[in-house]
């Protein structure tokens, strides 16, 4: 099974950028993305996207933080387009599972993407809940996981082998910290990998050898003690 690349952005002028590469199957976006892109209404930047983006899969966060607002923007933002997935965290901010929602917009045929995902039990848990119709992607943090000293890989193993029958259900290796983390995620069978537009393209350079990462290396620091006119 090939891995596809989505780009986790959301930028404008990137997303034109990246969305020409045959290498970017789709886009994940989250408010943080959103504030740092300049975003001040979340529907009419959204809108803009989706004129650039109108094929490929792309990601849209609620951010309300129950059941009825997340329900109502969940309802509204899968009015924007059919590809058009509406992501929902896997819980709250005072870490309530959010079941009831999933389960609903899940069975009105709304495509999600559950994201802040960190374990398989929480996976064990979506499914649970699901029908093996509508498309649902289940976003699991390697990354975040990483920086506090947990290894993602057994969640990932755990996780892809429970949705195994699941049709419907793929599974999102997220918060990507090295280009590495793509041939992790394709080795572990992960569906989808969302990936910030800088690692995308050290991966597009995958294939130098090992001799030529030692001569460009050794040049780049050749280059900056010219530049500094060290002595010794």
């Amino acid at each position: 099974m090939k891995t596809k690349i989505f780009c986790d952005i959301a930028d404008i002028n990137q997303i034109k950028k990246f969305y020409q590469k045959k290498i970017v199957k789709g886009f994940t976006t989250n408010p943080t993305l959103m504030r740092k892109a300049g975003a001040k209404d979340y529907k009419a930047y959204s809108k803009k996207i989706l004129k650039i983006c109108k094929k490929k899969p792309i990601s849209f966060e609620v951010f309300g933080d129950d059941y009825m607002s997340m329900r109502n923007q969940a309802l509204k933002i899968n009015t924007w387009g059919e590809n058009v997935y509406v992501k929902i965290p896997v819980c709250n901010s005072k870490g309530k599972f959010m079941g009831k929602i999933i389960k609903e917009l899940n069975s009105k045929n709304v495509k999600l993407n559950i994201t802040a995902v960190y374990n398989s039990d929480q996976t064990k848990k979506i499914l649970q809940l699901i029908n093996k119709k509508t498309k649902i992607i289940i976003s699991i943090f390697a990354g975040r996981a990483g920086d506090t000293g947990k290894d993602p890989i057994p969640q990932f193993k755990k996780s892809i082998s429970l949705s195994k029958r699941y049709k419907n259900v793929e599974i999102l290796w997220a918060s990507v910290r090295e280009p590495y983390n793509y041939l992790q995620a394709k080795q572990l069978g992960c569906h989808i990998i969302t990936i910030p537009p800088t690692i995308i393209e050290k991966i597009e350079k995958f294939g130098k050898s090992f001799k030529q990462l030692t001569t460009e290396t050794v040049k780049a620091f050749l280059v900056d003690s010219k530049k500094s006119n060290f002595k010794i």
